[in-house]
């Protein structure tokens, strides 16, 4: 792709190209396809699917959508152009994830005069340890994530329904596995081993680690603003709903706060965070619960949710000063995050950059603010005003570490994954 991105061939003519950049005229049939042809990024969740199309030969967004509230009465259905004209705003029930991907189908199928899908794109939570790396979908790939499900029964089941329901919908269109694990792949073994017998450890159970789209993303934008990124010692704070942190040397993940599941490391929305093995146990005993009872408990039952009765943290944040536990959630969630800041800065050795990303990290500048409180003595020091407007350098000229906040964008990380197939096919 390198040949063909930027460079402006709408102007010169089919013998000028071939002239100037020694383009055969089957790269250039390929390059005039591409420019006619969208890549479509799909992001599923448990109660929302997100996606953005792309032109695939500038990987310049068309437009984004989602449908929220999946499940509820309250459904929403909205898509977006790039200049944030609205193309669909519809208020509706979405009784499952099958009903929202079906709406989304049809929504395509019924522009595809307008657009052309070459590729889609799929966030997948995990492959386990041998699927890291973005994936040609085959039905063998799709037998194995099926006998992978146990390692991540929240969202593996609904991650392959989405994946076929658009491959039989889209039956040309090259299919894509973005893993949201590669990021972490080369973690060292101390960082990813549980100290557990064998015969588990044989069976899969490792620190994975998650949000690695995101955090593959932010690290791309950090590499064109900063020279030397990769001599760097990086934390980044992918702060929303799911919350999680990594630790960056070398231009390497080499730890993160999220383990097998996303439901470790710091206290989130619904999902309580690290919790003493022995909390699990007395959950079983004392609350008599069955396996899914308790997967449920802690994947949707926990968090702030559990603490204050709501998991929107602007809420939280304007009912702090008379709901005594919306501030002791907000605490809670300001100061497991504080806490791991330093243990991922104590295992690099050091800190030179912080990154706030995801919904809470992008747009809140007071749990920005509470998060880096007292941390002068790691080099963390905030220039307020610079914070209260959100711009991207939020660190006072005083501090040694540069604290900086950047918009994620794991849609386009997926369609960045997936063009690479659509050149090898």
């Amino acid at each position: 792709m390198s040949l063909i991105n930027g460079y402006g061939y709408h102007f010169l003519t089919e013998p000028q190209l071939i002239a100037s950049y020694k383009l055969t005229r089957n790269e250039l049939r390929h390059m005039k396809q591409l420019s006619e042809s969208f890549i479509l990024s799909i992001n599923c969740g448990s109660s929302s699917l997100k996606f953005s199309l792309y032109r695939a030969l500038s990987l310049k967004m068309e437009l984004q959508g989602s449908i929220k509230n999946i499940g509820s009465e309250n459904g929403i259905f909205s898509i977006c152009d790039s200049k944030q004209s609205v193309l669909q705003d519809e208020r509706a029930c979405f009784p499952n994830l099958g009903a929202a991907v079906a709406e989304i189908v049809t929504w395509f199928k019924n522009n595809h005069h307008k657009y052309r899908v070459v590729a889609i794109g799929h966030r997948v939570i995990q492959g386990g340890a041998e699927h890291r790396a973005p994936e040609l979908i085959t039905s063998d790939l799709l037998e194995i994530l099926s006998q992978q499900i146990y390692l991540a029964p929240n969202h593996l089941p609904a991650e392959i329904n989405t994946i076929a329901a658009f491959k039989a919908a889209f039956k040309d269109a090259v299919q894509v596995a973005c893993f949201d694990t590669l990021f972490h792949r080369n973690m060292p073994v101390y960082a990813k081993r549980y100290p557990l017998p064998a015969e588990f450890i044989n069976k899969g159970l490792a620190k994975y680690g998650f949000h690695g789209l995101s955090y593959e993303y932010i690290m791309k934008k950090l590499t064109v603003k900063i020279p030397a990124t990769k001599r760097r010692k990086i934390i980044i704070a992918h702060l929303g709903n799911g919350a999680s942190m990594v630790a960056v040397k070398n231009g390497m993940g080499v730890d993160t706060t999220m383990g097998i599941s996303p439901m470790g490391g710091l206290v989130m929305g619904t999902r309580p965070g690290d919790l003493d093995p022995g909390a699990i146990l007395f959950l079983l005993k004392e609350g008599n619960l069955s396996y899914g009872e308790l997967d449920q408990l802690l994947s949707e039952q926990s968090g702030l949710k559990a603490l204050a009765g709501t998991n929107d943290v602007q809420r939280l944040l304007t009912d702090e000063a008379k709901d005594s536990k919306a501030k002791e959630a907000l605490t809670l969630f300001c100061y497991t995050a504080k806490k791991f800041i330093g243990a991922l800065a104590s295992a690099m050795g050091g800190l030179d950059i912080l990154v706030f990303t995801g919904g809470i990290g992008e747009n809140s500048p007071v749990i920005r603010e509470r998060i880096c409180e007292d941390m002068e003595f790691l080099g963390i020091e905030l220039h307020q005003p610079s914070n209260h407007h959100n711009n991207e350098i939020i660190s006072s000229a005083q501090g040694t570490v540069q604290v900086r906040v950047l918009a994620t964008d794991e849609e386009w990380m997926i369609a960045h994954h997936s063009r690479n197939f659509i050149d090898n096919n």
